[in-house]
């Protein structure tokens, strides 16, 4: 998959994220197909600057809120105003704001399937 087919579906998915939830950075990727490119993901978040997507409801693992353009305070005060408890530079009750992800949609077969007899 090209790179900037990773970003656009990165992009997708972030905007997918409701309010008042939260999705790490290997969440995204996982669900965008490459669950080892968490870093990449940082990156896409870092850099991407297209206007309405809510990159501040992207997280580190375990509730950690990461970087947010250098300022994490401006992260933190985002999610408060979305109703999440920041303290400090993590997010309480983390598991239960984590958002479960897209919805899972079945792919068509491009095969039948071959029954044994």
């Amino acid at each position: 998959m090209p790179a900037s087919d990773f970003k656009a579906r990165v992009l997708a998915i972030t905007r997918m994220i409701p309010a008042g939830r939260v999705a790490t950075y290997g969440d995204i990727a996982g669900w965008a197909g490459k669950p080892l490119a968490h870093r990449a993901v940082g990156t896409i978040m870092r850099t991407a600057g297209v206007a309405g997507v809510p990159y501040h409801r992207v997280v580190a693992a375990g509730g950690a809120l990461g970087g947010y353009g250098g300022s994490e305070a401006l992260k933190g005060h985002l999610l408060r105003l979305e109703g999440l408890t920041v303290v400090g530079t993590r997010i309480r009750s983390f598991a239960e704001v984590r958002w479960n992800g897209p919805p899972v949609t079945r792919r068509a077969r491009t095969k039948p399937r071959v029954r044994p007899s």
